[in-house]
């Protein structure tokens, strides 16, 4: 959501204020279809690679003529999406990815074979920047096959979590939900632990509101329950969208300030990053980017680099780290006005970045097959190893 728009919807409309974290089954306008289930019942929708035969070819490879892959841009995998946003990468290699606004969820191939509809979550509300957001592989996918969900309901942004076909059943419920600023970040720690990225609504003084859940990176078991002290990990956001974890385990998240500079934060427990007033006591953030040309809406660690996906700025970041954390220099960018608004930024394990466009959101410009699904390599990439 632009500034502009997140200035207007500030200004008239009021915040939901919610104290307490509702943990397993919730009401909050959502209905589940049935009760959780490890695995749906009956044949589950296929999920794998269309062909065994058939190497993916390497990011920026053309198609092959015979193949019957599709022709045209190289680093397209996927078109004619609808604003996708959350994005997971599967151990076989391909990709689901989940579109905010339908809340389908896609199975999208390296090779660009078309993607294929694996199945729609059902009861998300889609008002302003809501809907179906960040996703997250359970940290024991290989045994029970479950996928994680940050959404948007009509009351609420909650997590849920269900096995491909199956059921959602929330996992985290009374998330404060607003026309902008709903956050969506999601991502599990190399303990099995959740992080969840959290927007203030549109409503900065719930930012630092130890009552609410807005503005907050917060922390949780696979059940909702939390870790450590309490739910909250930091305070102090405006827009927490992506999160993601450095080689040496620290927590990144990006944030839109809708004021001044976006940021990249290192988030420590406990930690707060001074929005909407910097106390004494915040964190600095790692690097700052203008707010006409951040939109900071994607987060990747590869190493010493970040990647950062700008849905304003219309390319991605990258960033490189010293040892102690601090940015080495200012922000490199690639992909500049090449494919629009570019937000979802995921790393695979061949060393490429797996991009959404986000040029459907109301505030983009659409190409014809917009919105894509792009596998590149970075400058300096290698498809043969990890960076």
């Amino acid at each position: 959501m632009s500034r502009q728009h997140a200035r207007r919807a500030s200004r008239g409309a009021a915040a939901v204020m919610l104290a307490a974290v509702v943990a397993g089954c919730g009401s909050g306008g959502y209905e589940p279809a049935g009760p959780f289930r490890p695995r749906p019942e009956g044949p589950p929708p296929q999920v794998g690679p269309p062909s065994d035969s058939t190497p993916a070819p390497a990011p920026g490879d053309p198609a092959d003529p015979n193949s019957g892959e599709e022709a045209g841009d190289p680093n397209v995998v996927a078109s004619h999406l609808t604003v996708p946003t959350g994005l997971v990468i599967l151990p076989d290699g391909t990709a689901i990815v989940g579109e905010r606004e339908t809340g389908r969820l896609l199975q999208v191939f390296p090779d660009r074979s078309p993607a294929r509809e694996l199945m729609t979550v059902a009861g998300i509300d889609t008002a302003g920047d809501g809907g179906l957001l960040g996703l997250a592989l359970s940290p024991t996918y290989d045994e029970d096959g479950l996928l994680y969900a940050y959404l948007s309901t009509a009351t609420d942004n909650r997590v849920v979590r269900f096995p491909l076909g199956g059921t959602p059943n929330p996992v985290l419920t009374g998330i404060p939900r607003g026309e902008v600023h709903n956050g969506g970040g999601l991502l599990f720690g190399l303990d099995g632990t959740l992080y969840v990225g959290t927007g203030d609504t549109g409503n900065p003084a719930l930012a630092q509101d130890p009552a609410s859940l807005a503005g907050k990176v917060l922390h949780v078991d696979v059940f909702g329950q939390p870790v450590g002290e309490g739910t909250v990990h930091s305070r102090g956001h405006s827009d927490v969208t992506a999160l993601c974890l450095g080689g040496d385990e620290t927590l990144f998240a990006t944030d839109d300030s809708a004021t001044g500079a976006d940021e990249l934060n290192a988030v420590l427990p406990g930690s707060d990053h001074g929005w909407p007033a910097r106390g004494g006591d915040s964190v600095d953030a790692v690097v700052e980017v203008p707010a006409a040309e951040g939109g900071l809406g994607g987060c990747a660690v590869s190493g010493r680099t970040v990647y950062l996906g700008a849905l304003d700025g219309q390319r991605v970041y990258a960033v490189e780290l010293h040892s102690s954390g601090a940015a080495a220099g200012d922000p490199t960018a690639f992909l500049g006005d090449r494919y629009g608004r570019l937000r979802t930024v995921v790393l695979d394990a061949e060393g490429a970045l797996w991009i959404t466009t986000s040029n459907r959101d109301g505030i983009g410009t659409p190409a014809e097959d917009d919105d894509k699904v792009l596998r590149i390599l970075p400058p300096g990439g290698s498809a043969e190893s990890p960076l």
